[in-house]
């Protein structure tokens, strides 16, 4: 039974244009955000590689020659992306709610735990799709304004790939909770958008300024970039040879991950945080009149 719950729920998505309606514009900001911090990663090394530039790397025990500099325009390139399947997931329940539907979903399934399971999974499964496609844009991207010496190599590749999938699982399931509570498509893009580019980025300037950077790291933003600005911040200090200390934090700063613990506690911290919304949600459809 729940197979054919998951093959219904995956017509539901393919029947409507809003998978591709949203992967579009997936793929250009993730293209274009790796097109263009590439480009300024290019300049940047150029301008640490001039002659003047490099008596200075020199004093201060700085060796730029190995400086895979691209991977923090994966990282950023990534984070930017993942917002669109984190609107997809949203709109999964509230969506059935605004228009209805989901009184259909719950009488034609055994119950409501069942239909909620069956849209959990096939929505780890979208969130891995646009994963895919936005670790394929980054990487085209990025090859295509860095220099060969800035790109990270097999490993490091993989690396940032696969915790760029990661992301934007992690990242759709967390919209799904936030929809499954908010009965209102609009309610719950405009919510997850504002929070995720507005709000907690005030937040985290607030707490960076009072010293309190490491508290970055328990926020739902500040986890999720964690992943794969922690990765990212690893690949370039593990081939960068003597970085000062005080310049470490400015380089996690650059990936998206100040304050961000390593990658596997930032992945379980928002895992947490997308239970919890998730759970919240599964609740509260749970106990919903249906009409």
């Amino acid at each position: 039974m729940l197979g054919n719950l998951i093959k219904s729920e995956f017509r539901k998505t393919t029947t409507t244009g809003l998978w591709w309606g949203l992967m579009i514009p997936t793929v250009l900001i993730a293209l274009g955000w790796a097109l263009g911090t590439g480009f300024i990663g290019k300049n940047i090394m150029d301008a640490v590689g001039s002659a003047d530039a490099e008596e200075l790397t020199r004093l201060l025990g700085i060796d730029p020659s190995q400086w895979q500099v691209a991977v923090f325009g994966m990282a950023r390139s990534i984070n930017i992306a993942t917002i669109f399947p984190m609107i997809f997931g949203g709109l999964a329940i509230s969506n059935e709610i605004s228009r209805k539907t989901i009184t259909t979903t719950f009488l034609t399934a055994p119950n409501r735990v069942s239909a909620l399971s069956a849209k959990l999974i096939v929505y780890v499964l979208w969130g891995a799709i646009y994963g895919l496609a936005i670790v394929a844009a980054v990487s085209i991207g990025i090859v295509i304004t860095s220099d060969s010496s800035a790109l990270p190599d097999a490993t490091g590749w993989l690396a940032m790939a696969g915790v760029g999938v990661l992301s934007s699982i992690l990242m759709t399931m967390f919209g799904v909770g936030v929809g499954a509570l908010m009965p209102s498509p609009v309610g719950t893009t405009v919510v997850l958008v504002l929070y995720m580019l507005i709000l907690e980025n005030g937040i985290q300037l607030v707490l960076s300024t009072q010293s309190l950077p490491e508290l970055i790291g328990f926020l739902p933003n500040g986890s999720v970039n964690g992943l794969t600005g922690s990765v990212a911040s690893s690949l370039f200090l593990s081939t960068a040879g003597v970085v000062p200390d005080e310049l470490e934090d400015v380089l996690r700063a650059i990936a998206g991950a100040l304050g961000a613990f390593d990658w596997w506690l930032s992945g379980l911290i928002f895992l947490t945080w997308t239970a919890l919304f998730f759970l919240g949600g599964w609740a509260a459809t749970q106990r919903k009149d249906i009409t």
